[in-house]
């Protein structure tokens, strides 16, 4: 009986799944039993307990109250708001530029051509970390606070960039955040939406009217959460030898976000270059028959399609993209793989740190990754739609 289940294909096929299975298993089972005698040899507990130790370290930037005593899960959550917010500018930054250098690639213009191709052909063949060194060594090379550059309420010096912050509270603040975000959101939605009867062209008005609306919640919010006597901005201002108010934004955080946005606006430039290259030119000359202006066109033909075409290659370079923030650790910014090296150092919990880390960077690019993947179904052209 045994031979004739061996001789079925499917039978044959599962046994060496569970085989290679297994195998895989008991090799990751061996080296963490001997990973674990060895850390036991020297002294060193494995396990999460540490997790709820407090750091004895302090950090040099963070987006929520941190001290010493804190333990080291709290440092680890502050170190993934700090890579995501350092992504979030950095992606924002890279695509208006990618953008911006991607439809001089793809102008008429001469001119524009060639200085497109140029800062691609620069910027995107300079190490990433070469570029982060540059922009660091420029920034702390600004004058110092008495001689600061000033325009527009703000502040530039070799400590930093202090712009004009809302005297609100930290909840009004964020809900304030929240309604600019929507601000921008809604009329995009607005204008994809098929929940309202309006045909898609002629919805200016409706996404206008919501962006509005939105913008005047962000300022009820932040005139409901203004703090008692005080202004409703605090500009930032020489006192002695240093400046007080406002909010600082560190050289490490600036030098990180620039180079991200320059290294990375050269690969999206080509991202968005490809993208309107794959629109035909049959498509664009129908809609100019139709009797549609050119700024209709692009917005309702050319652009909606080349979106299709940019945005699953796009998504990948956001993802790596968001992994380069770790270059964070080279000029001092406390990133999430920052933190976790300071907690290798302090603690010797290296094989729990590093699976923390493994698992932050997972679970972010995932989310990542289904976001786009979403929007790619979301946009997506049923059926072959160069046959209809």
């Amino acid at each position: 009986m045994l031979v004739s289940l061996l001789r079925n294909q499917r039978v044959r096929n599962t046994l060496l799944q569970v085989l290679y299975v297994g195998s895989l298993a008991a090799l990751v089972l061996a080296c963490a039993m001997i990973a674990r005698q060895n850390l036991a040899q020297q002294g060193i507990t494995s396990g999460f307990d540490f997790l709820f130790k407090s750091t004895g370290w302090d950090v040099s930037f963070s987006l929520l109250p941190a001290a010493p005593t804190d333990p080291y899960w709290w440092y680890f959550l502050i170190g993934v708001i700090n890579t995501l917010f350092l992504g979030t500018v950095g992606l924002i930054l890279a695509t208006i530029v990618g953008t911006i250098v991607g439809l001089a690639r793809t102008s008429s213009n001469e001119l524009a051509q060639l200085l497109g191709r140029t800062y691609v052909d620069i910027f995107r063949n300079i190490p990433l970390i070469l570029q982060v060194f540059f922009w660091y060594a420029v920034i702390t090379h600004l004058p110092t606070p008495r001689a600061a550059h000033q325009g527009f309420g703000m502040l530039l010096t070799s400590r930093g960039l202090y712009v004009p912050i809302p005297n609100v509270g930290g909840t009004a603040l964020a809900a304030a955040a929240i309604a600019v975000i929507a601000a921008i959101a809604l009329p995009v939605w607005l204008g994809r939406t098929s929940r309202l009867g309006q045909p898609i062209g002629e919805r200016f008005g409706i996404q206008l009217a919501g962006s509005a609306a939105a913008l005047a919640c962000a300022g009820v919010i932040l005139a409901v959460g203004r703090l008692p006597d005080l202004p409703l901005l605090d500009f930032p201002a020489l006192q002695g030898l240093n400046l007080k108010g406002g909010l600082r934004i560190p050289p490490e955080f600036s030098a990180l976000a620039v180079a991200i946005a320059i290294y990375g606006g050269s690969y999206i430039a080509e991202i968005v270059r490809g993208g309107f290259k794959a629109v035909g030119k049959g498509q664009m000359e129908a809609a100019l028959s139709l009797g549609l202006s050119p700024w209709r066109v692009f917005t309702l033909v050319r652009l909606p399609l080349a979106l299709r075409a940019m945005l699953p290659i796009l998504a990948n370079q956001y993802v790596w993209l968001m992994k380069a923030t770790t270059m964070g650790i080279a000029v001092g910014f406390s990133d999430f793989f920052m933190i976790v090296a300071l907690t290798i150092n302090h603690s010797g919990q290296t094989l729990e740190a590093i699976g923390i880390l493994m698992a932050g960077f997972l679970a972010i690019n995932l989310s990542l990754a289904a976001v786009f993947n979403r929007i790619n179904k979301a946009i997506a052209l049923k059926g072959n739609h160069l046959r209809e």
